[in-house]
């Protein structure tokens, strides 16, 4: 995955998600939302087929960088715990 900031201002930052697809944006999305700053969390693909994500991401103020890498740590943790629970239980 490559992330392409495509504007930033003060309180909102629109980035390209190159490499993934809805099933990503969709977690990183909801993700976001469990962050009381966060007031805008979307995305949009244009073309299903040839088309890049584009995330919205809009804060009241917190910082945007800190705020989209803090949900990503979130989902870090979640997914070693998924991980780890597959493990125990799938045999």
């Amino acid at each position: 995955m490559e992330i392409k900031i495509i504007e930033e201002e003060k309180n909102k930052m629109v980035f390209e998600l190159d490499g993934e697809e809805h099933t990503f944006c969709n977690v990183l999305k909801n993700e976001l939302w469990n962050d009381s700053h966060v007031k805008v969390a979307t995305y949009k693909i244009d073309h299903p087929l040839v088309g890049k994500p584009v995330m919205i991401l809009e804060t009241d103020g917190a910082d945007l960088r800190k705020t989209l890498i803090s949900a990503a740590k979130r989902l870090q943790k979640e997914v070693a715990n998924f991980k780890d629970l597959a493990k125990k239980n799938v045999k």
